[in-house]
């Protein structure tokens, strides 16, 4: 693994400069598969346990990370910043994939719970064009499309999550039905989106499972290729599930085995 600094996203503009990716590349060789990892924390904060930690049991595996620290906090409505930042990292990472070792066809995302939700909206909304910023007109005809995606205990549903504090730091304290709607992607399935991996836990009191259960079926009425798994113990913000999480919640941990081998499937 070789870690690069983190850059702003870009130099100068104002919705991308805000945004922060780190890439943790692998040794030269193959060009290897990369997933742009989005970590939780409410939109409020960015998540350190579901961020480096996560990059570094991807490149053990074999695969290629970089990490965004998109925009967040708590005083202002930060929609469509965090949307327009993660699709426009993803472009990069497709549009410079030959200097950064990284095969262009396999470059998924990969976001948990308020970062899920980012992940939906980059496997969903990847052809939002307001959603896609290119300042200085390097990225037409670059895909935003993630081959992959894998969504850990996401907010996804309008229906569980409205009054939730993501959906209300991304759209506003007052935010509307209708509004929240436009960002539930059980709603907003379609055909195109890539294949998805689900995990959640049914205890979960931060994000009902039901999200994971809605987006499955909003997947299947598509005939969208995915895989859910809900484990029957543990809490919400779960990360990695290693070391203490794994001896106190054994089942959990087996997210991570279970999404190597669905990865393996898909050629990454």
């Amino acid at each position: 693994m070789s870690h690069a600094p983190s850059q702003p996203l870009h130099p100068t503009d104002p919705v991308l400069s805000q945004a922060r990716l780190t890439p943790y590349l692998m040794e030269d060789g193959e060009n290897f598969a990369c997933m742009l990892v989005l970590p939780g924390g409410g939109y409020r904060r960015i998540a350190w346990h579901e961020s480096v930690p996560v990059a570094g049991w991807l490149n053990s595996i074999g695969i290629a990370a970089a990490v965004l620290e998109y925009s967040v906090g708590e005083d202002e409505v930060l929609y469509p910043r965090p949307q327009q930042q993660a699709l426009h990292a993803l472009r990069y990472l497709r549009a410079h994939a030959a200097s950064l070792n990284i095969d262009p066809a396999r470059i998924g995302v990969l976001g948990f719970s308020a970062g899920g939700h980012l992940a939906a909206c980059v496997a969903h909304g990847f052809d939002r064009e307001d959603w896609l910023l290119d300042p200085d007109g390097e990225l037409g005809g670059v895909s935003a499309r993630p081959d992959v995606a894998l969504l850990g205990y996401a907010t996804l549903s309008s229906d569980f999550c409205r009054q939730v504090g993501s959906y209300k730091r991304l759209l506003g304290e007052d935010v509307t039905q209708e509004q929240a709607d436009f960002l539930s992607w059980d709603k907003h399935a379609h055909p195109q989106c890539p294949p998805m991996f689900l995990w959640h836990t049914a205890e979960d009191d931060g994000v009902p499972v039901e999200n994971a259960y809605l987006m499955a079926l909003a997947l299947q009425a598509n005939k969208t290729p995915h895989e859910l798994h809900v484990f029957p113990e543990g809490g919400h913000g779960r990360g990695l599930a290693s070391i203490g999480e794994r001896r106190e919640h054994a089942a959990v941990a087996q997210w991570r085995p279970l999404a190597e081998r669905w990865l393996l499937d898909r050629g990454f």
